[in-house]
């Protein structure tokens, strides 16, 4: 019998120091952001890292982009995120939210965007 099974691989609460935003006390300074990922791959029984997504990369990937200078917007953020989580093959699915913490402070905990990138 062959089965196909899917996992959903995620990283949830990442925090991100980035340059980010479109108003004049934004530009030249970090703030937080609140990095939410989930990847849809296909899996098998295997127990080798192998053959599955490592997690560590969206870490990586994350930072990578904070490091890489001022972006306006975090929906910016969010798309490049996500086309770095489906360079990989396997990635049939990316879910990113982006969560600014700072945004409405102090009248809400939190303002972003969250997008869904599929592979066609």
């Amino acid at each position: 019998m062959s089965v196909l099974a899917a996992s959903k691989v995620f990283v949830t609460g990442l925090k991100v120091q980035a340059e980010i935003g479109v108003y004049r006390h934004e530009v030249g300074r970090v703030q937080p952001l609140i990095v939410d990922v989930e990847l849809d791959v296909p899996t098998d029984a295997s127990d080798r890292l192998t053959e599955t997504v490592n997690y560590e990369t969206i870490l990586a990937a994350a930072q990578d982009l904070a490091a890489q200078g001022h972006l306006h917007l975090v929906e910016t953020f969010a798309h490049r995120l996500a086309e770095r989580c489906l360079e990989d093959p396997r990635v049939i699915r990316a879910r990113v939210r982006i969560e600014k913490p700072l945004a409405l402070a102090p009248h809400a905990v939190g303002a972003g965007v969250e997008i869904v990138v599929e592979r066609r």
